[in-house]
């Protein structure tokens, strides 16, 4: 009895802290239907089994763990992501709820979308509202298995999307709290991981249906992360990770430069000045990666 006041009064405290953190820090809640999936998910076991919190709904975590506000046009969302190495989802030797289970206990509306091109998998749910979940994996191979579904032992029934650069997102993600209920533990990208691979991913966008509209909001959460490191005095984990991305080869450079050219001329300016300052404190010459004239003159 006394472990369970003990563990209520904790719970109540939380509460408190995160209605305070909403209320009087101006930091972003999820919509109640986005936190109870989230919780759902966690409840489950999905971050205990080393699973990442991706895409906008991460983004929402930004705040607190950076220690400022962020736009809230940049946090609207129709889905959310969920992401897991298949090396780890193989190997834990373990395994959550069935998926569909624990989201009808959230909304019972939610169905299996299955695959497109292999129907005996499902990598996305669905609400009757049209609200999506969808597991990712990174695609580490060629091309032809970003169109397979990749079964994943440890979720519970669900197999995962494959898709490029997502290694270089989830790769050593930090603890962080979704600000719902009582606070939600999550595992999601480190912030300079995230804000390079939206660089990435959004000059990628496709241009019919709502591509566009995505790449431009990839666009804003890149730009205002950096900006925001930038000013925090943390230009040199953004440069570590930066570089790491454009050593990757001559796509990934070519996806960095053509997304960070279409960001506002002041934020671009004080994106390339950060990254330049960051990159020499690394006692590293920008002219040694072929840099110089990007971060100098914006070529």
């Amino acid at each position: 009895m006394d472990n369970f006041k003990d563990l209520k009064s904790d719970i109540q405290e939380r509460r408190k802290l995160v209605s305070t953190l909403v209320r009087q820090a101006y930091l972003p809640r999820p919509e109640r239907g986005v936190g109870e999936i989230v919780q759902a998910l966690a409840d489950a076991g999905f971050f205990r089994l080393r699973g990442v919190l991706v895409g906008t709904v991460a983004f929402q975590c930004y705040p607190a763990v950076l220690g400022v506000r962020l736009p809230r046009t940049a946090m609207v969302t129709a889905d959310a992501d969920f992401a897991q190495f298949h090396s780890i989802s193989v190997a834990v030797e373990d395994q959550m709820p069935p998926v569909l289970e624990t989201l009808k206990q959230v909304d019972p509306t939610f169905r299996e979308i299955p695959h497109q091109n292999d129907g005996r998998f499902t990598t996305q749910y669905t609400s009757r509202a049209g609200y999506k979940v969808e597991f990712l994996t990174p695609n580490t191979g060629s091309d032809e298995y970003g169109g397979r579904p990749a079964p994943m032992p440890s979720l519970g029934g669900a197999s995962a999307q494959p898709l490029r650069f997502l290694d270089f997102l989830i790769y050593n993600p930090i603890r962080a709290v979704l600000l719902h209920g009582a606070g939600v533990p999550v595992n999601v990208p480190a912030p300079e991981r995230y804000a390079v691979h939206k660089l990435i991913v959004a000059s990628r966008r496709r241009t019919d249906g709502d591509g566009t509209a995505k790449s431009r909001k990839d666009l804003a959460q890149a730009a205002t992360i950096m900006e925001v490191m930038i000013a925090q005095h943390q230009a040199e984990d953004l440069a570590e990770v930066f570089i790491e991305a454009w050593e990757r080869g001559p796509a990934w450079r070519e996806a960095i430069r053509k997304s960070i050219r279409q960001i506002e001329d002041a934020a671009r300016t004080q994106i390339y000045t950060g990254l330049s300052h960051g990159i020499r404190n690394l006692e590293i010459d920008p002219a040694d990666l072929g840099l110089d004239k990007i971060l100098e003159n914006g070529e």
